[in-house]
């Protein structure tokens, strides 16, 4: 039939608010910030946030695709993080990549929100339930090939 529309809410306004996340795949632990843009100065924010969160004498690894402010030029990136760019066209090799699914899958899909505090408040949510489980966030995560590379 022509002119059907598939089921679900729909609504006109368009706000996102971002989630920027680290992993620790093998201990479940998580760090995340909820941003409101995705930019170069939003990612060199959650480096820096992210690395003031290590113990002392930690070195962070970090994998990640080939975003643009995954890789700007001016990003900047502390000396207690290494960044591990992804080759081009893999997801399935990021393991963060399953916790978005995850979480849109639960959480933030389908959804109408009134406002943009309710569309943090969302994220913000989503991830508080998600890190509180760290033994689904090592289910979600913990890649085969991880285990190899920390043989």
């Amino acid at each position: 039939m022509q002119g059907q529309r598939p089921a679900g809410r729909c609504d006109g306004r368009f706000q996102s608010a971002y989630i920027f996340a680290a992993v620790e795949p093998q201990t479940g632990s998580a760090f995340g910030l909820v941003l409101p843009r995705v930019s170069t100065e939003a990612m060199s924010l959650f480096l820096a946030q992210f690395a003031a969160t290590l113990e002392p004498d930690t070195h962070a690894v970090v994998v990640l695709d080939g975003a643009g402010w995954h890789i700007a030029k001016d990003l900047r990136v502390p000396n207690t993080v290494t960044l591990v760019r992804l080759p081009a066209y893999s997801p399935e090799l990021n393991p963060v990549e399953r916790i978005w699914l995850y979480l849109r899958e639960r959480f933030l899909s389908a959804r109408v929100f009134p406002d943009y505090k309710a569309i943090l408040d969302a994220c913000c949510t989503a991830w508080n339930a998600l890190t509180a489980e760290p033994e689904r966030v090592r289910s979600i995560a913990n890649f085969p090939y991880i285990a190899r590379v920390n043989a």
